[in-house]
C-alpha cells in the first residue's frame, strides 16, 4: 500500500496520507512553521509516524537528488 495517494474524489486530487483525508502539504507547514513532528502527530491522529518519517525520507532523498 501507498503511503500517499491522489484522489480526484477526495480534497480535489491534492496527494494525502493513504487512508486519511490529510493533505501531505499540512505536514510540510507544520515543520515551516517550526512545530515539532510530534505536534503534528496529535493534531492529526490519522497519520502514523511511519507514514511521515517515510514522506520525510522521500523529502530528503529528492532534495539531496536535485543539489547534486
Amino acid at each position: 500500500m501507498s503511503v500517499v495517494v491522489s484522489d480526484p474524489e477526495i480534497l480535489g486530487g491534492v496527494l494525502i496520507f493513504s487512508g486519511t483525508r490529510v493533505p501531505v502539504r499540512n505536514l510540510f507547514d507544520y515543520l515551516v512553521a517550526g512545530q515539532a513532528l510530534s505536534e503534528f502527530l496529535d493534531d492529526f491522529p490519522t497519520v502514523s509516524f511511519e507514514q511521515a518519517k517515510h514522506v520525510l525520507k522521500s523529502a530528503e532523498v529528492a532534495y539531496e537528488s536535485s543539489a547534486a
